[in-house]
């Protein structure tokens, strides 16, 4: 029966075991040559057979183009040995034939032998080899988490490693498995040395990425177009790197987009070419938000607050984010500072941060001011109160530069309301 290529190197190593094992036997037995066995004399039929069994043990590890010749030679050299086994040998020719046993160093050599191909992976294995494989826990087939999937998956190990975080991303469905399909090398090293050439530092990447993992989605040339598209409209490096910082999904708008809302504003808002980029740098999340929200407050503005067009130019240029702001925080607020602290609008224009201020702070220094009789917010008169300070400084300086009060009596005040 014919051997397969996969059963050669076991039938070899058989052989070899079988020669080793007979060439050792062989030379306890000859070792001493001047040794005789019982009445001190070699037994003929046993001599002969042991070196007839010699002459063909030796070289089983042959081909089979060699093992041929080998069984005829070892044919003829037995009907020689036979027909001389009735002369009993002599001890110089015991030990030219112990001298003549091959060296298992050179009549093992592998040479002559063709490549054996290597063991396929569905050849079979015997039990003990069975037991030593040992086998990494299975992959979830569905989990509500990604920390389940961190330890099969180089490219969330490495993701941590970078600071994102995972618990908010799995909140998301299509995240959890666009980043399980990810390839770290091929598909996120060249978005990271983008980012980073862009100007995202090393600590903000992990943030940066928590916030916009669809980035991974995006096409790198896409991306490069977009930020050609905001140089081309004079925004330095630096001024799109804050972008991005600051709006993470800006890169993820096409082009046509980012072109119509630089353009909205600037029609809407009747704004300079450079008044408009220097608000959406200052305020990103105007290219990326919703219309909704500043369309209505536009109306705000106009309608039931009073200010004209150009007031509200100048308020949104130095607070861009009366843009956004929810509209009952902004109606409350100029109700109470224009109807009860009785504070024109052309001195609220002056002053818009009073729009960025909660309202529960104005109220409370406000009545601590009318208390103490210093509550006068008109430039042209003496005591005047800059409605930019009341909102921004300290307690302390509030106390001491505006009330003349210390910050103990405040407190105090402040326990009586």
């Amino acid at each position: 029966m014919a051997l397969s290529a996969q059963q050669i190197p076991r039938w070899l190593n058989s052989i070899k075991l079988s020669s080793f094992m007979t060439a050792l036997q062989l030379r306890k037995g000859f070792q001493r040559p001047g040794k005789t066995l019982f009445c001190g004399v070699f037994a003929q039929p046993h001599a002969s057979s042991d070196d007839c069994f010699l002459q063909w043990g030796f070289r089983t590890y042959r081909t089979s183009s060699l093992w041929n010749s080998s069984q005829s030679t070892n044919s003829s050299r037995r009907e020689i040995n036979c027909a001389q086994s009735t002369l009993l040998p002599s001890v110089n020719e015991l030990s030219q034939k112990t001298q003549n046993i091959p060296s298992l160093d050179s009549e093992l050599s592998l040479e002559g032998l063709d490549d054996v191909p290597p063991l396929s992976p569905l050849q079979p294995i015997s039990d003990e080899e069975a037991v030593q494989i040992i086998a990494g826990p299975p992959l979830p087939a569905s989990s509500v988490t990604l920390r389940d999937y961190v330890d099969h998956s180089e490219t969330l190990r490495k993701l941590v490693l970078l600071g994102v975080d995972l618990s908010k991303i799995e909140k998301h469905p299509d995240a959890a498995n666009l980043l399980l399909r990810l390839d770290f090398e091929k598909d996120i090293k060249q978005m990271l040395l983008f980012l980073k050439d862009l100007g995202i530092e090393d600590t903000q990447l992990g943030p940066f990425l928590t916030k916009n993992y669809a980035i991974f989605s995006e096409d790198l040339e896409n991306l490069k177009t977009r930020v050609a598209y905001l140089q081309s409209k004079n925004f330095s490096k630096a001024d799109i790197a804050q972008m991005v910082r600051n709006a993470p999904f800006l890169l993820s708008f096409s082009v046509e987009r980012l072109d119509n809302r630089l353009g909205f504003f600037q029609k809407e808002l009747e704004l300079s070419v450079k008044k408009t980029r220097d608000m959406v740098i200052r305020l990103p999340r105007l290219l990326t938000g919703s219309l909704e929200p500043v369309k209505e407050n536009m109306k705000v503005f106009r309608l039931e607050l009073g200010f004209q067009q150009n007031e509200i130019q100048h308020m949104i240029t130095k607070i861009p984010k009366m843009l956004t702001a929810n509209k009952r925080k902004l109606t409350e607020t100029f109700d109470y500072v224009h109807n009860v602290m009785r504070v024109p609008h052309h001195i609220i224009v002056r002053f818009p941060q009073v729009f960025n201020t909660r309202l529960f702070k104005v109220k409370e220094r406000h009545l601590f001011l009318a208390y103490l009789g210093r509550a006068q917010y008109d430039p042209t008169k003496p005591n005047y109160i800059s409605l930019d300070k009341l909102v921004s400084v300290p307690d302390g300086i509030f106390c001491e530069g505006m009330a003349k009060a210390s910050v103990q009596d405040f407190e105090k005040f402040l326990k009586t309301l």
